[in-house]
């Protein structure tokens, strides 16, 4: 299963690092940077025009988006043994227009010019459907593969993203009535369809690597039959948000829930056979609890809601669960995992990394969780001032020694 995770990255021990680990020492930094942005926004909010847009869109455009197409790329050329590529530059194409894209997107909502965002927006959406069409590409290129589905989830997640970009520009620069059910329709599409669905395929291969044992049985079928599940279940939350019929919205939601607990049952009996112990695994467990509460928050919030605006202005609820509870862990949790074995160097350097990463870990993980089931509650701000301190503490807990495993590798023979 590590041969899965690692492709050729990880070579003997003395050996020079692999293109794949030459590659992922270049475009490593950049969640990275994104993350040290995000930082950098929570200790200087109160002077900044529309923070929470830009902390939202950092984490999920910056972070995330490139995250999602650096690692889904990684995961499919393993999954398929597709052989090390000649050249990385196509691929150094697609991230950079990408992150002109995101550049552009952040900057609009920084000065108030949502021109800006839309011509950024337009180079995001020409960035991933590339990524879309190499995707293609490969799958077809391929034998076949048992582990396929991952990237059947992958085409899934990258089309749902291309139909939430449109309606992000859109709504940059049309402010009417129909603004309420675009907003719900944009952060649904994009935050059930281009992350959750990318997760539910990725941890297929990657949740029984952290723990390092073998796969469940039945865990390749568990997610065939989960990942049409919830296409269905992200095109009624889609519909019902869009046509605001709220019933439909919430039984697409109970869908995507049922997708979820499909992947849940297998990646709980490789959890029996190995007990999570590491900063990764628990990281990654807590994120797929946090999904399940703002699944539930979400549903609450569609039914409870008088019209489209009332559910647009309770969503901070579910977002707050999604973005930091979920979305935050199970990148951090991925990260740390991955990055010290795709840098290579060899067993040792590998194992070096992994426990610089790791290092305090259970008070991390204790410290967000319990920060963060705090700062849910109706609780007065002076305490959700000193939640999100720890927050950001556990955020820094893991940046610092990140950052310093990405440049100390790029000194490495």
């Amino acid at each position: 299963m590590s041969t899965i995770v690692a492709g050729d990255q990880a070579p003997a021990s003395g050996s020079g690092p692999t293109g794949r680990a030459i590659w992922h020492r270049r475009v490593g930094m950049l969640p990275l940077a994104y993350l040290v942005a995000l930082v950098a926004v929570a200790l200087t909010h109160p002077v900044l025009p529309a923070w929470r847009w830009l902390g939202m869109h950092l984490l999920l455009l910056g972070v995330a988006t490139n995250a999602i197409v650096i690692w889904s790329a990684h995961f499919t050329s393993a999954v398929l043994r597709c052989p090390p590529p000649a050249s990385r530059h196509g691929d150094g194409i697609r991230l950079t227009v990408l992150n002109l894209g995101v550049a552009g997107v952040l900057a609009s909502g920084v000065v108030d010019q949502p021109w800006i965002g839309v011509v950024g927006a337009g180079l995001v959406f020409a960035a991933v459907a590339a990524h879309l069409v190499w995707l293609v590409a490969r799958l077809r290129a391929a034998l076949p593969a048992r582990f396929a589905v991952a990237v059947h989830h992958y085409l899934a997640a990258t089309g749902a993203l291309l139909v939430g970009i449109p309606v992000g520009a859109w709504m940059l620069v049309v402010d009417d009535d129909s603004r309420p059910r675009l907003l719900l329709f944009h952060a649904h599409v994009n935050l059930l369809g281009w992350v959750t669905l990318t997760v539910l395929g990725t941890l297929l291969t990657l949740w029984p690597t952290v723990l390092r044992t073998r796969m469940a049985d039945g865990a390749a079928t568990a997610a065939r039959r989960g990942l049409p599940v919830a296409v269905a279940g992200l095109t009624a939350v889609s519909t019902g948000v869009l046509a605001w019929w709220p019933l439909l919205a919430v039984g697409g939601l109970a869908l995507i829930a049922t997708a979820v607990l499909l992947t849940a049952v297998p990646a709980a009996q490789a959890a029996r056979r190995k007990t999570p112990a590491s900063f990764p695994s628990w990281s990654i467990t807590a994120a797929a609890g946090w999904l399940v509460v703002a699944l539930g928050v979400d549903a609450w919030t569609l039914l409870s809601a008088s019209d489209p605006a009332v559910a647009a202005d309770r969503f901070s609820a579910v977002l707050v669960p999604f973005l930091i509870g979920f979305v935050g862990q199970v990148l951090l949790g991925a990260l740390a995992y991955l990055l010290p074995v795709a840098l290579g160097g060899g067993p040792a350097l590998v194992r070096e990394r992994t426990e610089r990463l790791d290092r305090h870990w259970p008070q991390r993980v204790a410290t967000t969780n319990a920060a963060l089931a705090v700062f849910v509650l109706a609780v007065p701000p002076y305490v959700r001032i000193t939640t999100s301190l720890l927050l950001l503490a556990a955020l820094l807990q893991f940046l610092v020694p990140a950052v310093h495993v990405l440049l100390a590798s790029r000194r490495q023979p």
